[in-house]
């Protein structure tokens, strides 16, 4: 297992209309909507594109190509962060606790991260 960066006992705050710990939303609630994303413009975890929209007060930029490597995804059940790499490779997996992820988040990754 991977050293969960929480493991100092650093957790980041999520913002927007969370609606429990694991970081799912009024928009997305499901037992999968279990990860936030760091928001490039503003540096800030939001569980969603439509929370970071209504209460952000800022329009969001997404992160390059080139940027891969950030540490821009937090899994909600064990507070990992994981690189946008790592993320768009996990196979819908937190690499470190192995919980389930939304396989239908992907149609949003545009929202997010520069694809090709």
């Amino acid at each position: 297992m991977k050293e969960r960066s929480g493991f100092s006992g650093y957790s980041p705050i999520v913002l927007g209309r969370t609606v429990d710990s694991e970081t799912r939303c009024v928009h997305y609630h499901s037992d999968l909507d279990i990860i936030a994303i760091k928001f490039k413009c503003c540096e800030q975890f939001y569980p969603c594109f439509e929370c970071h929209e209504e209460t952000a007060g800022h329009q969001s930029v997404v992160w390059g190509l080139n940027e891969r490597k950030e540490k821009a995804v937090l899994c909600g059940v064990c507070r990992y962060e994981m690189s946008i790499d790592e993320y768009l490779q996990c196979e819908n997996r937190c690499p470190s606790c192995q919980a389930k992820f939304n396989p239908g988040c992907e149609k949003h990754y545009h929202l997010y991260f520069e694809m090709n």
